[in-house]
């Protein structure tokens, strides 16, 4: 289960950076599984990662529940809507390459966007469903 859950995630940071909308929106390549200190405004993380057993003894499949979150500063919600519906469309029904794994499916499943408590961050969760098996 471990290795598709990380096949996933550097498939879906792949298919972000390639995405001109989505770059063109974060003025940079700006996808991160770690920030690095001092990046700029607006960026995308990889966040929380929830595998499941999804399969049979003769079809063995992975669930997987994907977390991105998107960070603006621009003031409002605006930018963090946009950023959220540019990971939609890049993602939703996306056909990814997987080492070693194949993607059967990824669905977006929620957003969720909010202001922070430090009143100048915007923040959008948005949340994918994948399901994998082996190659």
């Amino acid at each position: 289960m471990t290795e598709a859950a990380v096949a996933l995630r550097s498939a879906v940071r792949s298919a972000l950076v390639a995405d001109g909308a989505l770059v063109a929106l974060l003025g940079g390549a700006r996808v991160f599984d770690e920030v690095p200190r001092g990046a700029s405004f607006p960026y995308v993380t990889l966040g929380e990662a929830r595998v499941t057993d999804y399969g049979s003894d003769e079809a063995p499949a992975t669930e997987h529940a994907l977390v991105l979150h998107a960070w603006s500063r621009q003031g409002g919600h605006r930018e963090a809507h946009l950023i959220a519906g540019a990971l939609l469309q890049a993602l939703d029904d996306a056909d990814l390459s997987l080492a070693g794994h194949r993607l059967i499916n990824l669905r977006f499943a929620l957003a969720d966007v909010r202001r922070e408590a430090d009143g100048l961050t915007h923040h959008a969760q948005v949340r994918f469903r994948a399901v994998t098996s082996p190659a």
